[in-house]
């Protein structure tokens, strides 16, 4: 018998939670998010978040990674989301608006792991101590092989505001290397975490 989340934030257990993200992504994408609940309960241990919110967070923070662009789009254009998300991809949209599809799909209604869901892909200035655990375990989960990783890991375990200035930082600067749209609150983050820890 599988056992219930205990605070009651999704109707299932997690044996049920993690078959119905399992049946939106392939393997691989599937074992990413499972890299990323291990890291996330590591860091909740640490810095005394909900084991469970940190685990339901994890699971789901991919849950509309592999949906279509045009699914996405549809539901821009739909759902009253700002237009300008349009010139985005699949790297925003699947934080931002993916914790649509989890709220609807999966019946989450937990506002602190929503919004960790759709910050974990662009930060932002005021985080949650859940938002910036999602935020950095995405980040540093164990197949992560990527120079600097280790870096973050280890602040990861030390000063979590830290990890994710770090994180901010060489993200801001690998989307300027590649010459890639920057979104606006991936700047407000940088501002917040990277400029003001100086």
């Amino acid at each position: 018998m599988t056992t219930h989340y205990q605070e009651g934030v999704v109707p299932y257990s997690r044996e049920e939670l993690l078959e119905q993200v399992a049946s939106q992504m392939s393997e691989k994408r599937f074992n990413h998010v499972k890299r990323v609940e291990k890291m996330a309960i590591k860091l909740a241990e640490i810095y005394g978040e909900s084991i469970e919110k940190a685990s339901i967070a994890a699971l789901t923070h991919d849950y509309g990674k592999e949906r279509s662009d045009e699914e996405y789009r549809r539901k821009i254009m739909t759902e009253g989301h700002d237009a300008s998300l349009l010139t985005y991809g699949n790297e925003i949209w699947h934080g931002l608006l993916g914790a649509d599809f989890v709220r609807d799909e999966l019946g989450i209604n937990n506002d602190d792991i929503l919004e960790a869901i759709r910050t974990h892909t662009t930060g932002a200035a005021d985080m949650s101590r859940l938002g910036k655990i999602i935020y950095v375990a995405d980040y540093v989960e164990e197949g992560r092989t990527f120079p600097g990783v280790e870096d973050c890991r280890t602040l990861a375990f030390k000063d979590l505001d830290q990890a994710v200035a770090y994180e901010t930082k060489h993200t801001l600067l690998y989307l300027i290397e590649n010459e890639k749209m920057i979104y606006p609150k991936t700047l407000e983050t940088y501002n917040r975490w990277v400029v003001q820890s100086l």
